[in-house]
């Protein structure tokens, strides 16, 4: 009875409408980096910015256009089928992997599952009034984990953690090994060669920002310095804060622009 079961549940996660609302979800998703990449040339450029320059401000713009509510609704359904299809694939894809690569493909869908519900939850929450995880939401939230016994411990681990994923993001795009993900076979020599662009610039610049988020966490653990832990837009604002700080913050923008546009095309493109 289990098995058969798990084979219902399987075949459900395997469906044509949850991969098509996958679909949707990475175009949702290309389009809240488009926004964070515009929120931050607003800030390199010394623009007023009444929106913080992470996902929660995104999807608040987002929440200001005409037909606001429906969009955002349209952002969390497609991050839950993202969730959901993400999670299928690390409990039964990958399985032309064996042993300790197809383990960490594993955790690795199964992260990502974690992101895009979190990201669904946060768009709903918009929606419905809740609030949302924003800078000022995070920093409450380390300064309390701080006060914790072995909050410190806590803190800096979650701060290498992101720095780690934060690597493994330039990695990826320096390698262009997101590559395999994508159906090329499907592509113009000119398309093939115009993703393998954007992707790589996207998830450089991607990674280098939350290699920046992770460096602010895990110091502001180590000094205690609870402010220095403001999230996605207080590391733009760190690096605005270095020499050449405004062009490289543009460059950082323009790479999520990147990372917006990769991610639509690979709704088109991806294998799933």
């Amino acid at each position: 009875m289990a098995t058969k079961s798990g084979g219902k549940v399987e075949q459900a996660s395997d469906s044509a409408p949850l991969k098509m609302l996958a679909r949707v979800g990475l175009i949702a998703y290309g389009v809240v980096h488009l926004l964070i990449g515009w929120l931050a040339l607003r800030i390199a450029w010394g623009a007023s910015a009444s929106k913080s320059a992470d996902i929660s401000g995104a999807l608040r713009t987002l929440a200001d256009q005409p037909f606001g509510k429906i969009l955002l609704w349209l952002v969390a359904v497609g991050m839950v089928a993202l969730a959901l299809w993400q999670a299928s694939v690390a409990i039964w894809g990958h399985r032309n992997c064996e042993g300790a690569k197809r383990l960490r493909k594993q955790v690795t869908s199964g992260a990502k599952a974690v992101i895009y519900a979190a990201l669904g939850v946060s768009a709903a929450s918009i929606v419905l009034g809740w609030g949302s995880w924003d800078s000022r939401s995070q920093q409450q939230t380390t300064s309390g984990v701080l006060a914790w016994p072995a909050g410190q411990a806590i803190v800096v681990v979650t701060g290498l953690i992101i720095i780690g994923i934060g690597v493994a993001g330039t990695v990826k795009g320096v390698k262009k090994s997101f590559s395999e993900e994508i159906d090329t076979l499907s592509m113009t020599p000119a398309a093939r060669k115009g993703v393998a662009r954007l992707g790589q610039v996207g998830y450089i610049a991607k990674g280098v920002a939350l290699g920046v988020v992770g460096g602010l966490l895990s110091y502001a653990a180590l000094t205690f310095h609870r402010q220095k832990a403001p999230g996605l837009d207080g590391a733009l604002h760190a690096i605005l804060a270095q020499p050449l700080g405004r062009l490289l913050l543009t460059a950082v923008a323009l790479g999520f622009m990147a990372f917006g546009l990769f991610a639509m095309l690979e709704s088109r493109y991806r294998r799933m």
